[in-house]
């Protein structure tokens, strides 16, 4: 599950996602992601930061609370480059943290690793 509110980004990914064989499913507000996420919880979560309403730390930190969500994998990618926004990002849970732009073919191997 992609959680992302940019368009063109949800459109990139889903199309990166699929042509390696993955089911792409997308949401572009966190309140909408988490009620999806809770009702089928996907095998990984590339979680945007910035996001309208449930910013993704707070929903990162709801999935953590959660007992059927708690080990979901979570790849944080965001444009918040920041050491803070990293270190917040894995305070909250984040499994991995990584940066726009980014390498498709790193993006690849990283969500191929969470799904493990």
């Amino acid at each position: 599950m992609i959680v992302e509110d940019e368009p063109h980004i949800v459109e990139s990914l889903t199309f990166l996602f699929s042509r390696e064989g993955f089911e792409v499913t997308a949401h572009d507000d966190g309140e909408a992601a988490f009620a999806a996420l809770d009702a089928a919880p996907p095998d990984v979560l590339v979680l945007d930061v910035m996001l309208p309403g449930l910013n993704g730390f707070e929903l990162l930190r709801r999935v953590r609370a959660k007992p059927n969500l708690a080990a979901l994998p979570v790849l944080v990618l965001t444009a918040k480059g920041q050491r803070r926004d990293r270190e917040t990002a894995e305070a909250s849970g984040a499994d991995r943290f990584m940066t726009k732009p980014f390498s498709n073919a790193e993006l690849i191997a990283t969500v191929k690793a969470l799904a493990g």
